[in-house]
């Protein structure tokens, strides 16, 4: 998933670059804890659609480039999570 490790390094990245720590992070998303934002840097999850344009405000990057990279690791993760079923229900077919 090297995608995936990628787009949670550089949520990483733009957050320290923008000088601002996971629970700055939060709190200015409205989340209750930090670990969302751990979550999305550690590769568990993608930052929701909704936080996009807030995302890159304050990690001072453009929106577009967020989406795509967003959308990248989204479509990556479905292909994997489809083949593992198809590949599944391959062999409980034999």
């Amino acid at each position: 998933m090297k995608q995936v490790d990628e787009f949670a390094e550089f949520l990483k990245s733009a957050r320290l670059k923008a000088q601002l720590t996971q629970s700055q992070v939060a709190e200015a998303l409205g989340y209750s804890t930090a670990q969302f934002i751990s979550n999305w840097e550690r590769g568990i999850s993608c930052p929701p659609l909704k936080n996009l344009r807030s995302l890159a405000s304050m990690y001072k990057v453009r929106p577009d480039d967020l989406f795509e990279s967003i959308l990248m690791v989204s479509i990556q993760t479905t292909e994997q999570s489809m083949r593992r079923e198809y590949k599944n229900l391959r062999s409980r077919a034999r």
